[in-house]
């Protein structure tokens, strides 16, 4: 009797992943053939993260390289540094050199989109919001080596192409 049982209830589980089966079946396509055809909501693709610039100066980044970005995230794929500024010598004590001080502007910020896996931790946790997700629904390269983005250059890039 409880094979019986067994039987029917794997007869309608089959009944009910058949009818869940069928029903994206014949549902539209949401596959993009490209180049044929052309994606219509390119907005919302969430692709790598990018820096914000300034509003005057487009080129400058937001950032105040606070570094919480990169220890938020668990893929470890972000490597940020600050600018340092060389020291005075007129402000040395006791003859030991000045401390360098720590700009708040970052000297380094590189992405390496190979690790990354798209969480968005390093965009929620950016105390200025510096950081967003690109729409470069393009972005194909040929060696890993080209995945290790520097974002300061990029932003620069974009700056100077106007987007």
């Amino acid at each position: 009797m409880t094979s019986i049982k067994n039987a029917l209830a794997g007869l309608w589980s089959l009944v009910v992943g058949m009818g869940i089966t069928g029903k994206y079946f014949t549902a539209p396509l949401v596959t993009v053939f490209y180049p044929r055809q052309e994606a219509e909501n390119i907005e919302t693709y969430r692709g790598h993260v990018e820096l914000v610039g300034k509003e005057d100066e487009a080129g400058v980044p937001l950032c105040i390289a606070c570094g919480q970005c990169a220890r938020q995230c668990p893929s470890q794929c972000i490597t940020v540094s600050a600018k340092v500024a060389p020291a005075d010598p007129a402000e040395s004590k006791d003859g030991k050199p000045a401390k360098p001080k720590r700009l708040k502007t970052p000297g380094v910020f590189q992405l390496d989109y190979n690790l990354c896996s798209l969480c968005g931790q390093c965009v929620q946790v950016c105390p200025v919001d510096s950081l967003r997700y690109s729409n470069n629904v393009y972005f194909a390269v040929f060696t890993r080596q080209e995945t290790n983005i520097d974002l300061l250059e990029r932003l620069e890039r974009q700056a100077k192409e106007g987007k």
